[in-house]
């Protein structure tokens, strides 16, 4: 065993020991290793002992998976983001909350449906959700803060399975799970499904959870699955271009637009925030585990990518366990990722020469000035690129990509000032001389905002 897989796996049984997990399946998923999958305990069901096939509950992961299908029809022309449900759904109550807000939990809507479901361990059927809007609560207006709802993505599942005429179970095999080759995670227990508990705080004991269906709120945490499946499902979410290059899933630019933090989930402590339905929770060093946790009874699930910090390409991890009160399964998800960049970071890839700037921008290259600061104008991976001199070496520069039959236009496609216009000036000779970015004059030479140099000013050097 290699010192990095000894250390996840010296982490996984600690947190089994700490957690008093009865059953714990744990891997990691990355382009450039074999996954690593470690299971420990027991499953309770001797005719299917603990192994990387046991299958798990994973509660609120599954949101994931709904945000993906509502992504994909938004994507396919069905649905407009910003515009309310009632314009797909007929419902009694709450139709002004749009498609965003629920995403983002940030729509007001009551954590879960009408009625004591924890207490009667039965939802709603599908029509039922709906029909009952109007007994559910706006507990907070609409935009005001993060307000998490299982209501809420029960509804855009529904929304996205009327959308495709079919069930919500249906369309995500059909859309994700099949192409993705998720094959070992389904909406119903299988045999090999690790039985759930409740251990005692005071003894050994443990004590099977029930398990009911979730009926009508199935698109908030029905789903079973293990821990390979997951980690390889956290990968997508960070790496979709790697996980599904033909983007027959989702394009790999709206997985980028699901992970952008439309909310933070405290005032006080951004430790975390939420996008398009997926969780953020920011890292040291520019880096930023993305993903979910989830909790049904007996079960808690990690599942979460990391992107930044030199994380090999790919990274995914998942923590599942057959405890419903382990929080230590939720931390081990965001440790073993961390360990990962830590124990085995990715691969140095060597440099070598490549082609140079193309004629028309090679007078770019070099340092420019605006707002009284110097800029960086290089050529690097076949794109014009800026930064600040004195920029952390991890900050992502700003990228540009000229518009077709514009090559003096060029868009900033990401970093600093993404979105915004790059227009370059040449003299008579064809060489550049002046650009506006966002608007902001570039010069040679140190200016002011009139266009005088420093040195140009009153000897005195009173300013005036």
């Amino acid at each position: 065993m290699s010192a990095a897989l000894g250390r996840y796996e010296r982490a996984a049984r600690k947190a089994q020991a700490d957690g008093r997990i009865p059953a714990l399946s744990v891997a990691l998923h990355r382009a450039d290793r074999e996954p690593w999958v470690f299971t420990i305990g027991d499953s309770g069901r001797p005719e299917h002992p603990l192994s990387p096939d046991s299958r798990f509950r994973i509660g609120s992961v599954t949101k994931t998976f709904t945000s993906v299908l509502v992504m994909q029809a938004r994507d396919e022309g069905l649905l407009d983001l910003d515009r309310p449900i009632s314009a797909y759904l007929d419902v009694p109550a709450h139709g002004d909350a749009t498609i965003r807000r629920l995403l983002s939990h940030t729509a007001g809507f009551q954590r879960e449906p009408d009625g004591d479901v924890w207490d009667t361990l039965v939802p709603p059927d599908a029509d039922g959700l709906l029909a009952q809007l109007d007994r559910a609560e706006r507990v907070l207006p609409n935009a005001r803060q993060f307000h998490y709802s299982n209501l809420g993505l029960a509804v855009l599942g529904q929304l996205v399975a009327r959308l495709h005429g079919t069930t919500w179970e249906q369309l995500l095999a059909d859309r994700i799970l099949h192409p993705l080759g998720l094959d070992a995670t389904t909406a119903d227990a299988p045999a090999q499904a690790a039985v759930g508990y409740l251990v005692d705080e005071y003894s050994d004991a443990a004590r099977p959870e029930p398990q009911m269906p979730f009926g009508g709120v199935a698109p908030a945490a029905q789903l079973w699955s293990t821990a390979t499946d997951m980690a390889r499902w956290a990968a997508f979410l960070v790496s979709p271009e790697l996980a599904d290059p033909g983007g027959k899933v989702l394009a790999a630019a709206t997985v980028d637009e699901m992970r952008w933090p439309l909310t933070t989930r405290e005032e006080t402590v951004w430790a975390s925030g939420f996008g398009l339905g997926l969780l953020l929770a920011p890292q040291a060093r520019r880096a930023v585990h993305v993903g979910h946790d989830g909790a049904m009874p007996g079960f808690l699930a990690g599942v979460y990518g990391r992107r930044g910090d030199g994380a090999p390409d790919g990274l995914g991890c998942a923590v599942l366990g057959s405890s419903g009160t382990a929080g230590q399964i939720n931390e081990l998800v965001h440790e073993l990722l961390r360990l990962t960049v830590e124990a085995d970071p990715a691969d140095i890839k060597p440099w070598k020469p490549a082609a140079p700037a193309p004629r028309e921008y090679r007078s770019a290259l070099g340092v420019w000035w605006s707002e009284g600061s110097p800029f960086v104008f290089s050529w690097h991976d076949g794109a014009l690129q800026a930064r600040l001199p004195e920029a952390p070496a991890d900050r992502p520069p700003a990228v540009f990509r000229a518009l077709p039959g514009r090559p003096d236009v060029l868009r900033t496609v990401s970093g600093r000032e993404a979105g915004e216009l790059l227009r370059l000036t040449r003299d008579d000779t064809g060489a550049i001389v002046r650009m506006h970015w966002a608007t902001y004059r570039f010069t040679r030479v140190q200016e002011a905002f009139d266009g005088g140099p420093a040195w140009d000013g009153p000897e005195d050097g009173s300013g005036r």
